[in-house]
């Protein structure tokens, strides 16, 4: 299955990160499915996602271009959108073209300090891919050691250990999966970060920000972006890493109903 969709309420989209899927947001769905119908779907070029258009190069952009057409096939106009790492790029893209309600992006690394950091960051994601790519069933005695699946997640992850040994060994499988890497990258060096646009403030957005950041710290890369985007609110989340949903799964709902429900009461 490529998408997640279940709950009630108003509708919400959660967009995931680069060579991740849907399914990185399941420690999460109980406590947002019960306030929104939420859509996760799979990006393009992901594990279980659509194929990228055929003579298209894969970018942010053209990964935004395929989630507004599966907003458009199902008619939906504006949403409450909830993104992580290369997710939350997008959502703020979504944001721009007006696309959203309201935005909650968790560590989005669409703006640098400088070329330093976007090389550092690149190759952290690059390295991280052809180890998961080499990984096979041979890791599957590491990951079923607490300790051990926290060294090899503390990038993603502050507690690696609260990872099931079954879901880190299906993670690593995604991003072995994940033909977009690549092209990604080189995007983000020829594009260059988000531009600001008068669009922004045009919906409530909120950056979130972990504090144990590793792969996208802070001073390097949140900083920047808000220095493009003024009117976004910004809040820091202790305990938890570059993706917090298995750190503690409550804090992450509540970070995203905390925007949404003031939407709702107006």
């Amino acid at each position: 299955m490529n998408e997640y969709r279940g709950g009630v309420g108003e509708p919400l989209l959660l967009l995931h990160g680069l060579t991740a899927s849907w399914r990185v947001w399941q420690p999460v769905l109980p406590g947002l499915t019960a306030h929104h119908h939420v859509i996760a779907p799979t990006l393009a070029g992901h594990d279980g996602g659509r194929a990228p258009a055929v003579g298209v190069d894969v970018s942010v952009g053209s990964l935004t271009d395929g989630v507004e057409r599966r907003l458009d096939e199902l008619a939906i106009e504006r949403i409450h959108i909830a993104g992580n790492s290369l997710g939350g790029w997008i959502a703020l893209e979504l944001a721009r073209r007006g696309r959203a309600q309201s935005v909650v992006a968790f560590s989005p690394p669409a703006a640098w300090r400088s070329a330093r950091d976007l090389a550092r960051v690149s190759a952290l994601v690059e390295a991280g891919h052809l180890a998961a790519g080499l990984s096979g069933p041979r890791f599957r005695g590491l990951l079923a050691r607490p300790r051990a699946r926290r060294a090899l997640l503390r990038l993603a992850f502050e507690h690696g250990e609260r990872v099931p040994p079954a879901v880190a060994e299906a993670m690593l499988a995604e991003n072995a999966a994940c033909t977009v890497v690549e092209e990604v990258v080189r995007a983000a060096w020829r594009d260059g970060p988000i531009a600001p646009s008068p669009a922004m403030p045009s919906c409530r957005i909120r950056i979130a920000w972990p504090v144990q950041d590793r792969t996208a710290p802070f001073e390097r890369f949140g900083r920047p972006l808000l220095s493009l985007a003024p009117a976004a609110e910004l809040v820091r989340l202790a305990g938890v890493g570059h993706v917090p949903m298995y750190d503690d799964p409550q804090l992450v709902v509540r970070t995203i109903l905390e925007v949404t429900r003031r939407h709702a009461i107006g």
